[in-house]
């Protein structure tokens, strides 16, 4: 076998059109593993439509949740049999080719653990809106960090694949809170010894959706898994010493820029997932009280919700 897919599914809506998008690959060795997550919605009837024996479904007995999604990400991987592995949003689409362009460059790059391409960014009709920037054809973990950390890269957990058998060595999917920042550290850490491999051509479609983790609420959750993030980083560094003299500018710049960048991402993300409109003053009462776990400071605070102010005008403009 030589690619796994595998959909931890808890959501109906666009579920036939992800399933119909990978059995319509152009490269037809793989399995499709769909693990139904105690969903409250009726997916095996979109299941059921699809006669294909390359189809593996499974239903959990109880919800694993949004906390806990990377449990569910790894229970994926453990059933897998495929050469390669990679993770599918119930909610997105493979282009026709995702298989065979990832296929080549494996072919191309087969001592490489992690595999990257661009990807299109669809609305809820399907509609492209948006690309994702072009990469270099490789680079090594410490340009990729640096570059994911300033927010110059846009990726997400379906637009890699993974060499299975060393992505299960070094245990899986990192698990954080929500999954946040775990497809980052989980490619970092692939990518730490001989880099990642990029082809230019997009082939996944990742929907913007009022659905997905990242626009949920959860405001403890995420700030705690920066925190968790933050921590992991400081790690990496300490235990990863670069030898090119490239990578020790780029070790050095993460380095240098690592506080400022994570207070950064504190501020945004309480700005942009934390604050109810309407409810301002209450929101801010709660988050000075826990500020000192935030590691922000009241200064911090009203700056964030100035930024909620801006974003809020700016959609209404």
């Amino acid at each position: 076998m030589r690619f796994t897919i595998a959909i931890p599914a808890y959501k109906r809506k666009f579920l036939y059109e992800c399933i119909h998008s990978i059995l319509n690959q152009d490269f037809k060795n793989f399995e499709l593993i769909i693990i139904n997550d105690a969903s409250p919605e009726n997916l095996d009837e979109i299941v059921q439509q699809f006669n294909d024996d390359r189809i593996i479904y499974y239903k959990n007995s109880v919800n694993i949740g949004a906390e806990n999604v990377v449990d569910n990400w790894n229970l994926c991987l453990s059933y897998a049999k495929g050469d390669y592995f990679m993770l599918m949003g119930d909610d997105d689409t493979m282009q026709s080719n995702y298989l065979s362009v990832f296929n080549d460059l494996i072919n191309s790059n087969p001592e490489n653990e992690v595999y990257h391409c661009r990807s299109f960014i669809i609305n809820s009709s399907s509609e492209v809106i948006g690309l994702t920037p072009s990469w270099p054809d490789w680079e090594s973990v410490y340009e990729n960090m640096w570059h994911r950390m300033n927010k110059f890269r846009s990726q997400y957990v379906s637009d890699f694949v993974y060499k299975r058998e060393s992505l299960i060595k070094t245990g899986g999917y990192y698990k954080l809170p929500l999954a946040w920042a775990s497809d980052d550290i989980t490619s970092y850490t692939a990518a730490a010894d001989k880099g990642i491999v990029h082809t230019q051509e997009p082939v996944f479609c990742y929907r913007q959706s009022e659905f997905t983790i990242s626009n949920s609420g959860s405001i403890d959750l995420k700030m705690n898994a920066i925190i968790e993030e933050e921590r992991w980083v400081d790690s990496f560094l300490k235990n990863n010493l670069p030898d090119n003299y490239l990578d020790q500018c780029f070790y050095n710049m993460i380095k240098y820029d690592k506080d400022k960048l994570f207070l950064k991402k504190r501020i945004d993300t309480i700005a942009y997932n934390g604050f109810t409109k309407g409810y301002y003053l209450r929101d801010m009462i709660k988050f000075v009280s826990k500020k000192n776990n935030y590691r922000l400071s009241l200064q911090h605070l009203i700056y964030a919700l100035i930024l909620t102010v801006k974003k809020n005008r700016s959609k209404i403009t």
